[in-house]
């Protein structure tokens, strides 16, 4: 077992414009093999740069405030608008940008991932989804 503190979680991780990732277990801290958790931190007015999570699938709990998560479904941009408590899915591969457009409160969140590293694509900008991630396909 591994207990890890919350005052010393790692920020010598891949991060994106506009947050601030921090690294609590991971292949890299406590020796996972499938996992990486975090947390990731929006200060208020700020939107993250557009990115995605490559083989990864991510969980995403919110702790405080209310970000808003934004990808494009082929048509448009489509908001995602959460509060604390609420929980957030993003499969592999879907580019995405959290935004907090709180004047004060910044936005936290704990992130598990399918990784033991902290996969991070950064993109130039947010582009549609692939067809097999695109919310009207059938199982």
């Amino acid at each position: 077992m591994h207990h890890v503190r919350g005052g010393d979680l790692s920020g010598d991780t891949t991060q994106t414009t506009g947050m601030r990732r921090l690294e609590a277990v991971s292949g890299k801290t406590v020796g996972s093999e499938k996992l990486w958790t975090g947390e990731t931190h929006v200060a208020p007015a700020t939107n993250s740069g557009d990115h995605h999570h490559g083989e990864a699938e991510t969980s995403i709990y919110i702790v405080s405030g209310r970000p808003r998560f934004v990808f494009h479904d082929g048509d448009a941009e489509v908001v995602v608008q959460t509060e604390p408590g609420d929980y957030i899915f993003v499969p592999p591969f879907v580019p995405h940008r959290e935004e907090n457009p709180d004047p004060e409160v910044p936005a936290v969140v704990v992130i598990s991932r399918s990784t033991q590293e902290g996969i991070v694509v950064n993109l130039p900008e947010l582009t549609p989804l692939l067809p097999e991630h695109h919310p009207d396909r059938r199982s």
